[in-house]
């Protein structure tokens, strides 16, 4: 324990002289946070859109109204002609297109079948499946409120018997913000504490520094430990600031124990130190240890996680590589600790699987850092 203290203080005076690299592992991953935050959403608002308004009478201005009247698009143009819709989505002053035909409050009036077209621009395939959903439903309560008001005067019920009532549980507004930022939260401490830590390694070699450390009475797993220990320390101070930020900067609500995701985070910890110790043993300088670590396994991870793209979604051959990926299991840790306020026994088995997972890459890490220079 005195070889390690000494170790332990040694690397944290490298770290209080290189104060680059303190504000990095600090204040970093809290901007990070915050421009993720905001920028990683999939909301769709305000949407610009071009209305072509071929019929010009009190129905179509209402219909158009209710575009108006809605957080979700907002009218740029209103138009007769339909070509002004090619170069409004050609040119990107317009994502979305609204065309009203002729004749469309006569038919209203007179209860006949009228179509309406909703055009969206394709490039964005997110967005334009978002932005359709919103003008049919738009559309759709428009129609629902014509049939009412038709029947009403008719002196019948409204509607029928039949309601369709949903409810949205753990996140009502489905506000993909209060999704991603928890997930936020596993890719920072995967890229700061496996990364750097990767690198803080392979710089001992670049200077040479490791050759001196090969002749001291250290053992092999003292010097493992030595060098990743401070990079846990700091990887912990990230979790209590990157909490902290998502809670009362963003208001995501924190519904769990946070003393459980305190200890799961440790595990997780636990996962990516010893990536980044796996990497340093793959890499003889610092520029090939940050290459190896992003296209080799922070990308992979970070597409195969789940974090951006549904894993059931993806193809059934793929499916089976996620199970190898830890930020998989902390992130239906995390969300579910954040959103739902699941205790363990809702994901042990994802505990259990990433600490395995983080045990086997620290021990092959370990293996292949042996003491003995080569």
């Amino acid at each position: 324990m005195r070889r390690l203290r000494f170790l332990v203080r040694k690397e944290f005076q490298e770290l209080k002289r290189n104060p680059k690299m303190l504000r990095v592992l600090i204040i970093a991953p809290v901007m990070q946070l915050i421009v993720m935050g905001y920028a990683a959403t999939t909301d769709v608002r305000n949407v610009p859109t071009i209305v072509v308004d071929a019929d010009r009478t009190p129905a179509s201005r209402d219909l158009i109204g209710r575009f108006e009247g809605s957080p979700y698009f907002s009218i740029v143009d209103v138009t007769s002609r339909d070509l002004d819709i090619d170069d409004a989505l050609e040119h990107r002053r317009a994502w979305m297109a609204l065309s009203i035909p002729a004749g469309y409050g006569n038919a209203v009036a007179a209860g006949r079948p009228v179509t309406v077209q909703v055009i969206a621009d394709g490039t964005d395939s997110n967005s334009a499946t978002v932005g359709l959903a919103y003008a049919t439903s738009l559309v759709a309560e428009k129609a629902v409120d014509v049939a009412a008001s038709r029947l009403g005067a008719a002196g019948r019920v409204p509607l029928g018997a039949l309601e369709a009532r949903t409810r949205v549980w753990f996140n009502p507004q489905l506000l993909s913000q209060q999704f991603m930022v928890p997930g936020v939260l596993a890719l920072l401490l995967m890229i700061t504490t496996g990364v750097l830590g990767a690198v803080a390694i392979v710089r001992e070699k670049e200077l040479g520094t490791l050759e001196q450390l090969n002749v001291t009475p250290l053992k092999g797993w003292e010097l493992t430990v030595g060098k990743l220990l401070p990079f846990g320390l700091l990887g912990v101070i990230q979790v209590f600031l990157v909490v902290s930020v998502a809670v009362f900067w963003f208001e995501i609500p924190f519904r769990g124990s946070f003393p459980l995701l305190f200890g799961l985070s440790l595990i997780y910890l636990l996962c990516t130190l010893g990536l980044g110790l796996l990497v340093s043993t793959l890499s003889n300088s610092q520029q090939q240890a940050m290459m190896t670590a992003a296209f080799f396994f922070m990308i992979p991870m970070i597409l195969l996680s789940g974090f951006i793209f549904p894993i059931e979604n993806m193809p059934a051959a793929i499916q089976p590589i996620t199970y190898l990926i830890p930020l998989r299991y902390f992130l239906v840790i995390v969300r579910g600790i954040f959103l739902k306020g699941t205790g363990l026994e809702s994901f042990w088995l994802d505990a259990l699987l990433m600490l395995a997972w983080g045990l086997t890459v620290l021990t092959l890490a370990t293996i292949r850092s042996r003491k003995t220079l080569k």
